[in-house]
């Protein structure tokens, strides 16, 4: 088995509050159990890469200009999106419309994520969980690549749960599904992260706005702001909008069954060898 190679590692590792870890083909891994419920983080080394789209992708929107982002810090990123057993857990109820212990909890808005990351950072500060930056998602999404999907060019029902009613590019049409699927049920892209296209749009911490002009250095997104941001697609988007350069945006205080979150953890990072 290949193991993908670190050139950058976490400062430690394991960190304490860690369940379970270990290396795979993808990377570093470490586990978060609460009450039986385990959540699962991979490393995602610093770097710098094209955020946005180039102007000849198809079906691209006029907010994606490209733009070159450097990243200086490494982090941990869940794997999948909360489940509903992880919400409940630690909130305590599902709020969710499309009911199943290891579908993503839906039905959330910016704020309750931010009630829950506020509740599970109160039990373990050194967790120090947040949402991802735009800038960390799109990072994170890509895995290294440039084309329009972390597939490739092209994504199906196989591959992604999304509208497959509504293809990308104007390829042939595949099933739609009409509700989300359990986590880590369709392909990982080469970083081990499950549905970051299509299943449920994931809230980024950003508010919403204009990328910078010229390159930029871990980016936060706007001061203030009416709108926050939404990456990645759903189960009911067509392909255009699974894209990893897609962007959308939704009142902080709104509510959808399309909508669910991804956790990030903020760490300081070592150069091999140090």
């Amino acid at each position: 088995m290949q193991i993908r190679q670190h050139t950058i590692f976490p400062a430690a590792f394991p960190e304490s509050w860690a369940s379970d870890w270990g290396e795979d083909e993808y990377g570093l891994w470490m586990g978060f159990t609460y009450k039986g419920v385990r959540q699962d983080f991979r490393w995602i080394e610093p770097g710098t890469f094209m955020m946005g789209s180039p102007k000849n992708e198809p079906e691209r929107d006029d907010d994606e200009t490209q733009c070159e982002v450097t990243l200086t810090e490494g982090f941990w990123l869940a794997e999948t999106t909360v489940t509903q057993a992880l919400w409940e857990v630690v909130m305590g109820d599902d709020p969710s419309n499309f009911k199943g212990e290891h579908l993503p909890v839906e039905k959330v808005s910016w704020e309750d994520a931010q009630r829950f990351i506020t509740k599970m950072n109160g039990m373990k500060p050194e967790l120090q969980m947040c949402l991802p930056t735009e800038a960390q998602w799109e990072y994170c999404c890509r895995a290294g690549t440039t084309t329009p999907f972390y597939f490739g060019e092209q994504i199906n029902s196989e591959l992604v749960n999304f509208d497959g009613n509504y293809p990308y590019n104007d390829r042939r049409k595949s099933e739609y599904r009409k509700q989300t699927v359990e986590v880590k049920s369709l392909p990982p892209n080469d970083w081990g992260l499950y549905e970051m296209h299509g299943n449920v749009w994931e809230l980024c911490q950003d508010w919403y706005g204009d990328y910078p002009a010229q390159p930029t250095v871990d980016p936060q997104g706007e001061e203030i702001g009416s709108y926050r941001v939404l990456r990645g697609g759903s189960w009911f988007s067509s392909g255009r909008f699974c894209r990893s350069a897609s962007r959308h945006h939704y009142v902080p205080g709104d509510r959808s069954s399309a909508i669910g979150f991804r956790l990030a953890l903020g760490h300081r990072a070592v150069q091999s060898g140090q």
